[in-house]
C-alpha cells in the first residue's frame, strides 16, 4: 500500500448511494446506516484490506478496489443480493443506487494521514451511480469494456441502457446488470403484447381491490358510529339489555373453551380392545376371550382369582405363546428438520430459486440445503433461458446440480 502512495493508478471504483437519506429522522438515519454497513462489510470481507480503499461519504461509501477487476463486480452483486433477502421486512426500507467505473484515481492522504482518493475515477463512478433506479446496479463504458473482456459469461451479464447526461453536460454510456426476475432480451421479445396485458390485469386487480377495501372501512366507521350513538341516547334498562345481548356470545365461548379443556379422557374399559386391534393375538387365545396380562392387568387379575389351577396354567401357556409372537414394526417418518444437501456448480453466475422463491446468487452459493422431498430448483442468468430441474431428495442424500449457460 505504501508504494503506491502519491502515484496514479488505473482502479475500479464502486460508489453507492442511500435513497432519500436526508429526508429520514435521525433514528431512521441509524437503522439505515447500520444495515447498510452490516450489508457492505459482507459484500467485501473476501478482499484483502490492502486491495481497498473505503471511503464514508455519509449517505453511502465509495470503495476503491486495486487489486482484481471482478472485485466491485462481485461486491455489487452480494450487495443487492443481502439488499433484496430483507425488501419488506424492515422499515424504513434501506433503498440503494449502486455504480462502477474503471478508471484513473490518485492516491493521497487525508487530514488524518488515512489513505484517500481522488481523481476522475471516482468522480465518474459517482455520475453513473447517479443515473441508478433504486437497487439497480450501473456500469460505465469502460468497467463494461474491461469485465466484458474477461469472458463471454461475463459480457453476458450486461446490457446496454444508453447514453445519459451528468449536470457537466458530460455523456456517460451506461450499463445495467441484469436483476433477478428481469426477462431476458429474448423472453421480452417473444411475446411482449401477453406482459402488457397481464400488467393491466394485475392493475385492475389493485385499483378495484383498493376500493372495495375504502368502502368496507368506511361502510364500517358509519355501523360503529351508529352504535355508539345509539348506546349513549338509550335508557338506563335499554344499555342493561344491549350489554347483557352483547355478553351472551362472550360468555358461550368461555363455556366452549372450559368444557373443552376438562374434557374426559376414555375409559379404562376401553383400553383392552385398543390392544386386540394392534396387538395380534393366538387364535385359540382370541376365542377364549384371553387378553394380554401387559394390556389389561386389572382384567387378568380379576380372572385369575376365579379360575383354577389347571386354568391358570393353560393361560400362562397361551400368555407365554402369544409374547414370542412377532409384532410388527412400526414406521419411522423423518422429522420436521430432516434435509439433504443440493451442491451447485453454475457457470458464469446464476439467480438461485427453491419452488419460486429467491435464495441467493451461484457463485458464490454452491451449497443449498433443502427439506426431504419434492422441490423445482430453477437457475435464472439475464441474457440466457432459466435453467429447471425437479429433484426428489431424501434425508441425508446429496444431488449435483451442474449448469452451464451459454447460446
Amino acid at each position: 500500500m505504501e508504494e503506491r502512495g502519491n502515484k496514479t493508478i488505473i482502479c475500479s471504483v464502486f460508489f453507492l448511494d442511500i435513497v432519500e437519506y436526508s429526508k429520514k429522522s435521525v433514528s431512521g438515519q441509524i437503522s439505515l446506516k447500520e444495515r447498510f454497513n452490516a450489508f457492505l462489510s459482507t459484500a467485501i470481507r473476501d478482499v484483502p484490506s490492502d486491495d481497498r480503499i473505503i471511503l464514508d461519504t455519509g449517505d453511502g461509501a465509495a470503495i476503491s478496489f486495486l487489486g482484481d477487476v471482478e472485485d466491485a463486480l462481485r461486491a455489487a452483486l452480494s450487495m443487492r443480493a443481502s439488499l433484496l433477502s430483507e425488501e419488506g421486512l424492515i422499515d424504513p426500507p434501506l433503498l440503494v443506487r449502486m455504480g462502477i467505473n474503471l478508471g484513473p484515481v490518485r492516491l493521497v492522504k487525508d487530514i488524518n494521514g488515512q489513505p484517500n482518493i481522488v481523481g476522475d475515477g471516482i468522480n465518474v463512478a459517482q455520475r453513473v451511480m447517479g443515473f441508478a433506479e433504486p437497487g439497480q446496479i450501473l456500469v460505465s463504458r469502460s468497467y463494461y469494456d474491461a469485465a466484458s473482456r474477461l469472458s463471454q459469461e461475463y459480457a453476458g451479464m450486461f446490457h446496454f441502457e444508453g447514453s445519459r447526461t451528468d449536470k457537466h453536460v458530460r455523456e456517460h454510456e451506461v450499463y445495467a446488470i441484469g436483476h433477478p426476475g428481469d426477462l431476458t432480451p429474448s423472453q421480452q421479445a417473444a411475446d411482449p403484447k401477453e406482459e402488457t396485458k397481464l400488467a393491466k390485469a394485475l392493475v385492475n386487480v389493485r385499483v378495484k381491490s383498493k376500493i372495495h377495501w375504502d368502502a368496507l372501512v368506511v361502510r364500517y366507521h358509519e355501523l360503529s358510529a351508529h352504535i355508539r350513538e345509539k348506546f349513549i341516547h338509550a335508557s338506563g334498562q335499554q344499555k342493561t339489555l344491549y350489554v347483557g345481548v352483547a355478553a351472551i356470545p362472550l360468555l358461550l365461548l368461555l363455556l366452549l373453551v372450559v368444557k373443552l379443556s376438562h374434557k374426559p379422557e376414555a375409559p379404562l374399559k376401553d383400553l383392552p380392545k385398543v390392544a386386540e386391534v394392534n396387538s395380534p393375538l393366538p387364535v385359540d387365545a382370541a376365542k377364549s376371550g384371553v387378553s394380554l396380562a401387559s394390556s389389561a392387568p386389572v382384567a387378568a387379575t380379576s380372572s385369575a382369582k376365579r379360575t383354577s389351577p389347571a386354568h391358570e396354567k393353560k393361560l400362562s401357556s397361551q400368555q407365554k405363546k402369544a409374547s414370542k409372537m412377532p409384532h410388527p414394526a412400526k414406521e419411522k417418518t423423518p422429522g420436521s428438520a430432516a434435509q439433504g444437501t443440493v451442491t451447485l456448480t453454475i457457470k458464469p453466475w446464476g439467480e438461485v430459486y427453491l419452488n419460486g422463491k429467491w435464495v441467493d446468487v451461484s457463485p458464490p452459493l454452491t451449497k443449498l440445503q433443502v427439506p426431504a422431498g419434492t422441490h423445482i430448483v430453477e437457475i435464472r442468468n439475464t441474457t440466457f433461458p432459466a435453467y429447471k430441474q425437479s429433484i426428489n431428495i431424501k434425508a441425508g442424500e446429496k444431488i449435483n446440480i451442474h449448469h452451464k449457460f451459454s447460446n
